[in-house]
């Protein structure tokens, strides 16, 4: 799905560059920065969005265009780019992930009979933050991570963060979604479900949820981005999703 893969690569470009706080173009690059969440890769980060740029020059422009860090993060939306890159910035040290790009067709999805409701940042904070806990026991880094929501409210023409809850009403799990009538796409973004509450099926109203506010808002595609080492891109595709492209992204020490 070439042309597909063309939009969404560009839209994930724009939404970098929107949510940004600050961006530095460069050739065949640019970089985002925020100092207020300076210790988020996601903001703080070399972009390569064109398909001929240099490889060798690339951990030289991360250094440069980002000022000093405790390691550089290069994203490259281009699959064949990031193939060729990938000798070129392990000899300086940078190892390689790889994101699978997975989407599926809205038509016809509908609201889950208990679908997942949108919520404020504010409502939101205390169980993202809990979550980042687990995975970083770093308290300025955990909540850095749970704060940036705020800058991805600039990233898309319209930004829900969705979440499901307990019985009791607590929230169980959240993701974000982005929407672009504009460009015909839907991203959706960051779905977890906090450790306690796993396997009782909250994973599946959020994607339910999301395909179904994208196709109401007449929006034809979802995409989202999984590891590709990670168990959940098999769980994507149960659910109807299909790799149609691959990006990089190289983190170095």
């Amino acid at each position: 799905m070439p042309d597909l893969l063309e939009h969404v690569t560009a839209f994930r470009a724009a939404f970098a560059r929107r949510q940004a706080a600050e961006t530095v173009e460069l050739p065949g690059a640019f970089a985002v920065r925020d100092l207020e969440f300076f210790l988020s890769q996601e903001h703080n980060q070399l972009i390569v969005d064109a398909p001929d740029a240099d490889p060798v020059a690339l951990s030289g422009l991360a250094a440069q265009s980002l000022g000093r860090r405790r390691q550089y993060r290069i994203t490259m939306l281009d699959e064949a780019l990031g193939k060729r890159a990938t000798s070129a910035l392990a000899a300086v040290g940078y190892s390689r992930d790889i994101e699978l790009v997975l989407a599926r067709e809205t038509a016809g999805c509908a609201l889950p009979e208990t679908a997942a409701h949108p919520v404020g940042l504010a409502e939101l904070r205390a169980a993202v933050f809990d979550q980042q806990l687990v995975r970083f026991p770093d308290e300025d880094l955990a909540r850095q991570l749970t704060e940036r929501r705020a800058a991805r409210l600039r990233g898309a023409e319209e930004v829900l963060f969705l979440a499901t809850r307990t019985p009791e009403g607590k929230i169980a799990a959240w993701t974000d979604l982005y929407l672009d009538r504009a460009a015909g796409l839907a991203q959706l973004e960051d779905l977890v479900t906090a450790v306690p509450y796993r396997g009782k099926g909250h994973g599946d109203t959020l994607l339910a949820t999301g395909l179904a506010l994208a196709a109401a808002a007449g929006i034809p595609q979802l995409f989202l981005l999984a590891d590709g080492t990670d168990w959940p891109r098999e769980w994507y595709v149960r659910r109807g999703f299909t790799e149609i492209g691959r990006s990089y992204s190289f983190l170095n020490g």
